[in-house]
């Protein structure tokens, strides 16, 4: 055994031990002769999923909160249109290493990275070397579908890092582009991510009537969406991902969370874009609480909205099979979470994750088994030392 996780409380609130071996759950429950490489004490700690980031542009790391009060089109322009055509392969990895440690260090140990940076072969290998490093878990979106045969190599990557293809989709190219596009991911096997609206001019209707929607589709914001078009996303099994502080903070429209729900939907979370967003998960989990209830008039229990940021994030971006649940065959994904070793066992410590938990109380993050936060401090990555280089760059 490599890893027993011991004497901590699960976030569904009882109290079990994890054993971890070559990187994959074995077992939960209680053992207390478990003996491993290493034991963790995780005594008075919340031991949760580590939280999946379905949509985040991570690249854009070191231009943290230069957009607070951009539109779409400011952001189209000054982002996409000028600063990040400006990053040579060396500047795409630093930036996507800090991306990364931000995301690790507010419990955050899987990224989708739609990734704008991806324009060159050089641009992804340093992109490939930077989540290397990092650790983490990523599923990376490539952004240059033009190039087949580098979009091929990242098909053919298996382990912690996998490879998507991020598209620009309808709503910002050609129609015919689109279809060509998904139907090569689908060749590929790979997820197929893109930016959507829902309601009038929505192109929806058409992927779902030209059978190109499914679970090989993965569609981020999609505000607007009517009733009916959410169903069509549910019953095709579609992937969606919802990233409220940046579509409020930007005027793109109300969160469709609520929407797909009402459909059978289980819509995930992404941070989206750190220029006008936080870096971590907790707020956009809080921000979707508190829009469900005033929604639908309904005090929804706290604890449901977690799935948001684990399960149901996993399952948008086509890893349901690997994380996102703390169960036997699951890969190692977790962290432990402080503060709330006052709270007696049961179902309220989702609900108090979900309402009061913030980036500071993550003590530890463990990705495939191995521990990459320990005690509050990265293990490995200089936080401090990889903004100061993104400061200079």
């Amino acid at each position: 055994m490599d890893l027993v996780i011991s004497g901590g409380r699960l976030v569904s609130g009882e109290r079990a031990d994890v054993l971890v071996d070559d990187g994959r759950i074995v077992a939960v429950g209680r053992f207390p002769a478990a003996g491993a490489d290493e034991v963790l004490d995780a005594t008075g700690l919340v031991v949760a999923p580590g939280l999946v980031d379905g949509h985040r542009h991570v690249a854009q790391a070191p231009l943290r909160g230069i957009g607070a009060d951009m539109t779409l089109a400011d952001y189209l322009a000054t982002v996409l249109g000028r600063l990040l055509p400006a990053y040579g392969p060396d500047d795409a990895h630093h930036a996507t290493l800090l991306g990364a440690a931000e995301a690790l260090n507010a419990g955050i140990t899987t990224v989708l990275d739609f990734g704008n940076v991806t324009r060159t072969p050089e641009h992804t290998d340093a992109v490939l070397a930077a989540y290397q490093t990092a650790g983490i878990r990523a599923v990376l979106g490539h952004n240059n579908p033009a190039d087949e045969a580098d979009v091929r190599r990242l098909a053919g990557l298996r382990g912690r890092v996998t490879g998507a293809l991020a598209i620009n989709g309808p709503g910002f190219g050609d129609w015919d582009d689109t279809v060509r596009e998904i139907e090569m991911g689908r060749k590929l096997g790979m997820l197929v991510t893109l930016h959507a609206g829902g309601g009038p001019g929505s192109p929806l209707r058409r992927l779902h009537d030209e059978g190109l929607l499914g679970p090989h589709l993965h569609l981020v914001h999609v505000n607007g969406l009517t009733g009916e078009e959410a169903k069509l996303l549910a019953g095709t099994g579609t992937g969606v991902t919802v990233t409220p502080l940046v579509e409020a903070t930007m005027g793109h429209g109300v969160s469709a969370y609520s929407t797909f729900a009402a459909a059978g939907g289980r819509a995930g979370l992404g941070t989206d874009v750190v220029v006008n967003a936080p870096v971590d998960l907790f707020e956009p989990l809080r921000d979707t609480l508190r829009s469900h209830r005033l929604t639908t008039g309904v005090m929804h229990p706290a604890a449901g909205v977690l799935t948001a940021a684990t399960a149901d994030s996993a399952a948008a971006i086509g890893l349901a099979d690997r994380v996102g649940t703390i169960a036997p065959g699951r890969r190692a994904d977790l962290i432990l979470i402080d503060g709330l070793a006052h709270l007696p066992d049961g179902p309220g410590l989702a609900g108090a994750v979900v309402a009061t938990v913030g980036p500071g109380d993550v003590r530890t993050v463990i990705i495939d088994g191995r521990i990459v936060k320990r005690d509050g401090e990265l293990a490995g990555l200089d936080l401090p030392r990889l903004r100061r280089t993104a400061r200079r760059r």
